[in-house]
C-alpha cells in the first residue's frame, strides 16, 4: 500500500469521526433550515394574494408576530419583498417584483 493510499484512509477515518463528533449539531441545523423554509413558504404564500401588514401575517399564519417581523425583515433587506401603503400604524408589505416574475 502507498503512502498516498494510507493518507486517504486516514483523511477519511478523520472526517467519519468528525461527522460522528457533531451529528447532534448537524441534526439541530437542519431542522431549524427546514422550519425557516416552511416559515418563509407561508409568508411568502400569504403576500402572493397581496400585500399584507405583519400583524395580519402573523395571524393567517399562526406564528408569533415577532417572529413573522423578523422574517420579513430580511426578506426586506434581500429585496424579496418591498413596503407598500401604510394601514394604520403599519406598514403593508408586497412581494417585490422580481420575486413575483420568479414565481411565474
Amino acid at each position: 500500500m502507498s503512502q498516498e493510499d494510507t493518507s486517504k484512509k486516514e483523511k477519511k477515518a478523520a472526517m467519519k469521526k468528525l461527522r460522528a463528533a457533531r451529528k447532534k449539531w448537524i441534526v439541530k441545523a437542519s431542522v431549524r433550515v427546514k422550519v425557516q423554509k416552511k416559515a418563509l413558504k407561508a409568508i411568502k404564500g400569504h403576500l402572493e394574494k397581496g400585500a399584507a401588514t405583519v400583524p395580519k401575517v402573523a395571524g393567517v399564519t399562526k406564528m408569533p408576530a415577532d417572529e413573522v417581523l423578523w422574517y420579513m425583515a430580511a426578506l426586506k433587506k434581500y429585496g424579496q419583498i418591498v413596503e407598500a401603503e401604510k394601514d394604520g400604524g403599519y406598514f403593508r408589505y408586497a412581494l417585490s417584483e422580481d420575486t413575483t416574475q420568479e414565481a411565474s
